[in-house]
């Protein structure tokens, strides 16, 4: 691999060959903000945030989409390169709703933290804003076209993460809006509610429609953990307060990065359902009544040996399920056979 050697606000740092200029400040903890950028997207240069200063450039370029040099000397916080980022974001948020006290994306929003940052307040740009109705149509994602920030994180995890390409830009200029196509509805589109678009967006434009009024981010515990629909074993983040579940969210796993399926990703209702079994249940005159796990595994057990004696091992069979990981399959398959001695096994992905 070949390496090239550039200095970064007076710091001398290697990196290899093909890394952009965003890439090797963030290797060498060089903060840079970001809006377009996602490290599981390819490269848009779309919001202009990340605007750097190279020397014997005459502009100012993206840092997402501009390759290191040999050499290269770049600058990441003169003043004139924070005076361009701060113009930036004033021109983002003269036509965005300032409605940070209500709005569920609050403590998450990548652009109200950098408006923080920068000292953007909205007020150097007065004009025209943008009144468009709130899609509300389905039970899983809201969508509030006036927060969008046309950074197009959403359309390319639709596209590259998905491969459904639901979502693109229409109309052009201050009429821009991204969405599925004529502007339909979500629930009218082909869309499968995976959530890609709303785990990317870093504002307010698409959020989880469930948690909405449920907390603030930073009152939410975030528990790691691994989804229970499936054998693939995606890891997501639990959003738990109080005690209890009311949303999920995306982590970086080592299976499925950010991505997650509908069911993954908005299927959490059972977990605090009235109608969740939480213990196993024995049939005690006619009637299921609650009962110890111990309890539970020694009646299987018998009742499994009993029809074993009395019928042979080809009278029982074992049916598991997609549910369960390959190694959980794996020691069904040989308690089956071993153990029970028979070859009627299958499992539910067969349906």
């Amino acid at each position: 691999m070949e390496w090239l050697t550039l200095t970064i606000d007076g710091r001398e740092v290697s990196v290899p060959k093909g890394t952009t200029v965003l890439e090797a400040c963030r290797m060498n903890d060089i903060s840079i903000p970001t809006l377009c950028h996602d490290k599981e997207l390819t490269a848009d240069g779309a919001c202009r945030l990340c605007v750097v200063q190279i020397e014997g450039m005459r502009n100012l370029p993206p840092s997402c989409v501009t390759q290191t040099t040999q050499g290269m000397k770049v600058e990441t916080q003169n003043p004139k390169v924070r005076n361009a980022r701060k113009t930036i974001l004033e021109l983002l948020i003269a036509n965005h709703p300032l409605d940070c006290m209500t709005c569920q994306k609050m403590g998450d929003c990548s652009l109200a933290q950098y408006a923080y940052e920068y000292g953007a307040t909205g007020e150097v740009y007065q004009g025209e804003h943008r009144d468009l109705p709130i899609d509300k149509g389905n039970p899983f994602i809201l969508k509030d076209p006036n927060k969008c920030i046309s950074c197009g994180k959403c359309v390319r995890a639709c596209n590259e993460i998905q491969g459904r390409s639901i979502l693109d830009f229409s109309f052009r200029g201050f009429a821009t809006q991204v969405g599925p196509a004529f502007n339909m509805p979500y629930h009218e589109s082909e869309c499968v509610f995976c959530g890609s678009c709303v785990s990317v967006c870093p504002v307010g434009a698409l959020t989880e429609k469930g948690m909405v009024g449920k907390g603030r981010r930073w009152e939410m515990e975030k528990v790691t953990t691994t989804c229970p629909y499936c054998g693939t074993g995606c890891s997501f983040d639990l959003n738990v307060k109080n005690g209890k579940v009311v949303g999920i969210t995306s982590t970086d796993g080592d299976v499925n990065d950010s991505a997650l399926c509908v069911k993954g990703r908005f299927g959490y209702g059972f977990i605090h359902h009235p109608d969740r079994l939480k213990t196993p249940l024995i049939k005690k005159d006619g009637k299921l009544v609650e009962a110890s796990w111990t309890e539970a595994i020694s009646l299987v057990a018998e009742k499994l040996g009993g029809i074993k004696k009395t019928s042979g091992s080809d009278a029982l069979g074992v049916f598991s399920s997609a549910r369960c990981t390959n190694e959980d399959n794996y020691l069904m398959s040989k308690f089956s056979r071993a153990v029970l001695g028979t070859n009627n096994i299958d499992h539910c992905a067969r349906l």
